[in-house]
């Protein structure tokens, strides 16, 4: 089984940073690419970043040039800085981790979200 483990959430002004931590587990765990998602309230959910196992990333336009997706294949981890935030950026953010176990079938794994409050 794969737990995903998320921390750094919290309330911040706007222009103010944070940085969110996930920490993935597993017996035997591959890991291909690893994501932050979120979802705001009413609104559907979205990739914010993308890493991939070689390094290359991918931003969503809205976050382009504030936040930094960074990852530690060693420890199995993926960082997401985000500096320079927006009352927009409120959102529950999510991990995900495109994984498999052993030779088992490659799977999304979900982290179980961390609020993200940018208010004055």
């Amino acid at each position: 089984q794969v737990q995903l483990v998320e921390s750094g959430g919290g309330l911040v002004q706007p222009g103010g940073s944070l940085r969110l931590s996930c920490a993935a587990s597993g017996s035997s765990l591959s890991i291909n690419f690893m994501s932050w998602y979120r979802q705001a309230p009413g609104k559907q959910r979205e990739l914010v970043a993308v890493i991939y196992s070689g390094g290359a990333t991918n931003y969503a336009d809205s976050v382009k040039g504030r936040f930094t997706i960074s990852r530690d294949n060693a420890e199995s981890t993926v960082d997401l800085q985000m500096n320079s935030l927006k009352p927009e950026d409120t959102a529950v953010y999510y991990c995900n981790v495109y994984a498999r176990v052993v030779d088992g079938p490659w799977v999304d794994f979900w982290g179980q979200g961390t609020q993200v409050t940018v208010s004055s």
